[in-house]
């Protein structure tokens, strides 16, 4: 019988609010900094919520020439960088002999909105000539993965996740399967998205999901917290860099974790709700144990959805209650990313893959900032607005998705 061919993080690359980089995020994360602000993108003055987490430290001139740039909408830019920046660090040389065996899979949960608003005022205004030549290609979300295997020559498989905000995790947890089916060797995988605009804003407001916390930006994001009112858009991307344990051991690579479990289900409930008690989340998490062939009582962390809005955060809450049951839940920790960089949508799975893994590697667990009237019915230990060392070995990162699409990875420390 074949051995199981297991998976492991070689590359990280996070371009966030926090900063471009790994180091800049994670040190933020690490000291419990916000990177919520104004709407500095667009004139946000008539608009219910006029606060989101912008990259405002990416320069795009400083990655991209301006040649390219023109065939690639701003969410696509943030996915090539943050791709690249992890394959720089993963140190994989491509040959003729190997290219066919590294993919991509890069996806994003709306893509280009900002180019289909932008070349819709340019048909309106001056007509169906005037629309650009680089349109098309410049927003289809696949073309984050395009752009990546043209950079680096990679002809393996090549594909893209849309899931809505459960995209990076599903694009993290299908590229490990490819692996694991020996499709491919290596995977650049994750999410990437840029949708701070006047239609995405505009949309997500008139459905009720925004904070209007518009006076305390850095404080609007407050997952579990009993003054939470929506979540806080945000830009940016996380990809990963996957490969076979084996090979990574025997070039010496870096390895973050091993993603070792992987987990699916569908609420069939609701076009934006959670189900009710967060059954289809708690099924999403038995699947990924199930997969990992790990007991629930192993898990020590849960990097959680926590998108600080009234319906999901409890429902979440409830979830883990009824994977790990009611006391073991609450010796476990769990915090929410999305409380300092705010909810990046479809790179929101991506980023907290990594920082995951970070808390894993490093032995630091990240904080829930504006943690500070904790809901009643949110009564989990959520590692309130201060990080806390604790060595754990395995964690799990939950993503949840409109539609009632859910994902969830299960990551493993190597030692």
């Amino acid at each position: 019988m074949a051995v199981e061919r297991r998976v492991v993080i070689t590359g990280i690359g996070m371009v966030t609010p926090l900063g471009v980089g790994t180091e800049a995020t994670w040190s933020g994360i690490k000291s419990g900094k916000s990177g919520v602000g104004n709407i500095t993108l667009f004139d946000a003055t008539d608009y219910a919520s006029k606060i989101a987490g912008e990259c405002l430290d990416f320069n795009v001139d400083d990655w991209i020439s301006k040649k390219e740039q023109k065939k690639m909408d701003r969410f696509m830019q943030l996915g090539v960088v943050a791709s690249r920046l992890a394959w720089q660090e993963a140190g994989i040389t491509v040959t003729e002999e190997n290219a066919t065996r590294i993919g991509v899979m890069v996806g994003s949960g709306i893509g280009g909105l900002s180019a289909i608003q932008k070349q819709a005022m340019v048909l309106k205004e001056k007509g169906p000539r005037r629309i650009s030549p680089f349109f098309i290609p410049g927003c289809l979300i696949n073309l984050i993965s395009g752009h990546v295997a043209i950079e680096h020559g990679l002809k393996g498989p090549n594909h893209s996740v849309v899931t809505a905000c459960a995209t990076g995790t599903h694009a993290i947890g299908d590229a490990a399967q490819i692996i694991k089916n020996n499709q491919a060797d290596v995977m650049i995988a994750g999410g990437a998205e840029s949708s701070i605009n006047e239609l995405a804003v505009g949309g997500f407001a008139a459905a009720k999901a925004l904070s209007t916390r518009n006076d305390d930006p850095q404080g609007a994001s407050r997952p579990w917290d009993l003054g939470r009112d929506g979540f806080v858009i945000a830009e940016g991307a996380g990809v990963v860099v996957l490969e076979e344990m084996e090979s990574a051991k025997k070039r010496g690579a870096t390895i973050y974790a091993e993603v070792c479990g992987y987990g699916m289900s569908g609420d069939a409930h609701h076009i934006t709700a959670p189900s009710p008690g967060g059954e289809g989340a708690a099924r999403c998490m038995v699947a990924a144990l199930e997969n990992a062939k790990i007991n629930p009582d192993q898990v020590g962390y849960i990097n959680a959805h926590g998108t600080s809005t009234p319906l999901g955060d409890i429902g979440e809450t409830q979830a883990v209650k009824k994977v790990l049951g009611e006391a073991y839940a609450k010796k476990i920790m769990m915090s929410s990313t999305k409380s300092m960089i705010g909810h990046l949508l479809g790179a929101a799975g991506g980023v907290e893959a990594i920082v995951t893994a970070l808390a894993l590697k490093e032995g630091l667990i990240p904080p829930t900032i504006n943690l500070h009237d904790q809901d009643p019915e949110c009564d989990l230990d959520y590692v309130a607005n201060e990080i806390r060392q604790a060595q754990v070995d395995v964690a799990l990162s939950n993503s949840f998705g409109f539609g009632g699409t859910n994902a969830t990875l299960v990551l493993k420390r190597v030692h």
